[in-house]
């Protein structure tokens, strides 16, 4: 019932469901206080209503969105209360009195305030707002000033309100007491302390606006005239695709050549994981059009979204579609993906799946690279990591219709997780969903917090479980000491990723954020270090519900020593570790059908959604000579990812550096035709070849403006 209700208002916890409640039974209470009269029910009331609102607002709670919705926010609620007192006091036969007007009318100056306080605010604001937010680029050409202190404009609309407090509480005093001056004392105040908030903005309305959209957009194009990039990977998307992006970032900071990022949304930019590689936002279409990349001569593009035509219309650069995974989901043939010069996949099984969906994506436009990213994936040494197996379930999130093959979360989730809890042979479970999980469909939410639900009970059990007790008592030192370094860990992260002062703005952190090598390096560590700390801070026999950034899904593979997921990339990537997996036949095909149609199957143990097969995997795990698909396994990593020689990245790379060869040839030949100079960056050797040398032997072999295939 409760979780329905947090459900239905969208709260993040029973406490905040609590505040909820407190504030709809709050107010009617304040209004039976003003009409009985009883000060002492009003005063006590009141405050239920002040602390319910300010916990909401600490929390961040959508809730506060709703109530704006339904017109009753932040503004009404302040003001019902205001006019409750003075109902109070009119009950209270305070009405033909002095105290009673003074309040009235220090309560309508108190609110005739709140205009220019807001718009000051939000000028402030506006004039503080890039038309480029950047990351690891010199701007050293314009001058941007600090931010105003983060204080007066974090909440300033709640802050000002709250102003009313001295008012509130002197009046209530002279109304039981009688003595009015406390009353007026109490009204100065709040009028006072508006005033001066609102004076004291003023001075940042001019000092600390930020250089006009003009000067700073022409800063940045000087700075690429600069840099010159000459390959760029570009992402549009919202917060919950960040991952999309990360997961290249690595990839580019080896690339060969001079990378560059370019994003399209604000909000993106504090999801975005700290790197090395220069990083444009710009939000504008119309400044993202006029930004000089005459130099760049590839773009990658992670994701099809509306606003990839803003750079796919530069006719200089060869365009690359990579995607933000390769699985045998139909987004993986997706007909958008011929308007690319290229597509590139992990192995010879993404060609295949572009050829049977015949969407329009030629043989010849498609190229092999690999996959870079799964590097850091360790491979399996036929034997378990700790003296019971981990079980990773990794489902894939509904997708945006109702075909029951998108995951198994909704049919079969629940019971992958039962049986695997009630295993002959004990195991640990991990559980890492897909971060879309329940943004569309409420019964995967629903799914998802009763799974949650019952890894959690299943984990309490086990700590009061005598089987694990010893090894809990015997382990306890260590667990506190892996999580006590995990903040300290926390601590230096936060302080290594957060340049410039606290609470600056995005302009401050775009005039800051220039990259230091030392800085990334001590980074990288560290996460390395928080990453071991976790796992040994949790212990070998504890169940665990994995949601956010980290640790990462890739880490959670290392952990892990089988995966039961869906068909998803997820599946293709864990094929690296070589390790047994399942994957669940959600639609009910067959195991033969299904695997005849998902190429990622074919070497997996595949459950009904009943998921009794289980067993074969659990007993694949427990002996590896009862492993009757390791060789289908190896055979399949190759054909979906590729050879191990030469690496994912070297493959990348090499492909970056052709179809560069390609994107100058075409402006050479059409310079020619037209007599105009192409811009050209300068050349970036790479570690298998003269860019010069393969230019000219594109040319040579491949005309002017032909493809050329990897």
């Amino acid at each position: 019932m409760i979780s329905t209700a947090i459900r239905l208002v969208r709260v993040g916890s029973r406490s905040e469901l609590a505040a909820a409640a407190l504030i709809g039974l709050g107010y009617p209470c304040v209004l039976l206080a003003a009409l009985l009269p009883s000060i002492p029910f009003f005063v006590a009331a009141a405050a239920v209503t002040y602390l319910a609102d300010w916990y909401l607002h600490q929390k961040g709670s959508y809730l506060l969105n709703r109530l704006s919705k339904v017109r009753v926010g932040l503004s009404i609620r302040f003001l019902l209360r205001q006019l409750l007192l003075v109902l109070l006091l009119a009950r209270e036969g305070l009405a033909e009195t002095p105290l009673f007007y003074t309040a009235v009318a220090g309560f309508l100056v108190f609110y005739g305030l709140q205009a220019p306080h807001g718009a000051l605010t939000t000028l402030i604001k506006l004039r503080r707002t890039m038309p480029v937010v950047t990351r690891n680029v010199d701007l050293h050409t314009v001058r941007i000033p600090d931010a105003p202190p983060r204080p007066l404009l974090r909440r300033a609309a709640e802050k000002m309100l709250h102003l009313d407090l001295p008012a509130v509480a002197g009046v209530l005093i002279a109304a039981a007491t009688g003595r009015d001056a406390v009353g007026y004392a109490g009204i100065a105040a709040t009028v006072a302390l508006g005033l001066l908030y609102t004076a004291v903005l003023v001075p940042y309305l001019r000092s600390r606006r930020v250089p006009p959209a003009a000067k700073i957009l022409k800063a940045v194009n000087h700075w690429l005239r600069e840099y010159r990039p000459t390959v760029v990977l570009y992402f549009s998307g919202g917060t919950s695709s960040a991952y999309q992006v990360n997961m290249w970032l690595e990839t580019m900071e080896q690339i060969d050549g001079r990378p560059l990022i370019v994003m399209r949304e604000r909000e993106l930019m504090p999801k975005l994981t700290e790197t090395a590689v220069p990083v444009l936002c710009v939000p504008g279409g119309t400044h993202t059009m006029n930004l000089d990349l005459s130099t760049v001569r590839v773009a990658l593009y992670s994701a099809n979204v509306g606003k990839n035509i803003h750079i796919l219309r530069q006719p200089a650069m060869k365009h690359v579609f990579i995607g933000h995974g390769d699985s045998d989901k139909l987004a993986s043939v997706n007909p958008f993906s011929k308007v690319y010069d290229e597509v590139w996949t992990a192995g010879r099984a993404g060609r295949d799946r572009y050829a049977l969906a015949d969407v329009g994506v030629r043989d010849e436009d498609i190229v092999e690279v690999g996959r870079p990213q799964l590097a850091p994936i360790t491979t399996a040494t036929g034997r378990t990591r700790n003296p019971i197996p981990t079980i990773l379930y990794a489902p894939t999130w509904e997708g945006w219709d109702d075909n029951p093959g998108n995951t198994s979360l909704l049919l079969a989730g629940e019971n992958i997780i039962r049986r695997l809890l009630d295993a002959e042979r004990p195991v640990r479970v991990v559980y890492k969903p897909h971060p879309f999980t329940g943004i569309r469909n409420k019964k995967a939410k629903a799914v998802h917090e009763r799974i949650t639900a019952l890894l959690k009970t299943a984990a309490a059990e086990r700590r009061t479980d005598p089987r694990w007790a010893a090894e809990s008592a015997a382990g306890k030192a260590a667990r506190e000491q892996a999580a006590a370094r995990m903040g300290a860990i926390e601590a230096e992260l936060a302080g290594l990723l957060k340049p410039g002062r606290t609470g600056g703005d995005e302009a401050e952190r775009s005039r800051d954020s220039v990259s230091d090598p030392v800085r990334l390096a001590r980074a990288a560590a560290l996460r390395a270090e928080w990453n071991e700390a976790y796992w040994t801070s949790v212990g070998w026999w504890e169940h665990r519900v994995v949601t956010g950034s980290e640790p990462r899904l890739y880490d959670c593979f290392n952990e892990s020593d089988a995966m039961v997921s869906d068909i998803s990339s997820v599946v293709s990537d864990y094929m690296a570790s070589g390790k047994p997996y399942a994957v669940t036949d959600s639609a009910a095909l067959g195991a033969d059908e299904f695997q005849r149609q998902n190429t990622a199957a074919r070497a997996a143990t595949v459950l009904s959604n009943s998921a009794v097969e289980l067993d074969q995997l659990l007993a694949a795990v427990a002996s590896p000579e009862d492993d009757q698909l390791a060789g289908a396994r190896r055979e399949l990593k190759h054909y979906l990812l590729g050879p191990d020689r030469p690496s994912s990245l070297e493959r990348f790379n090499s492909a970056v550096r052709t179809l560069q060869a390609v994107a100058e040839a075409r402006n050479r030949g059409v310079a020619q035709r037209t007599g105009e100079q192409p811009a050209e960056p300068r050349p970036a050797a790479g570690p298998s070849g003269d860019p010069a040398e393969e230019i000219a032997e594109a040319e040579e072999t491949n005309g002017s403006e032909a493809p050329v295939a990897g």
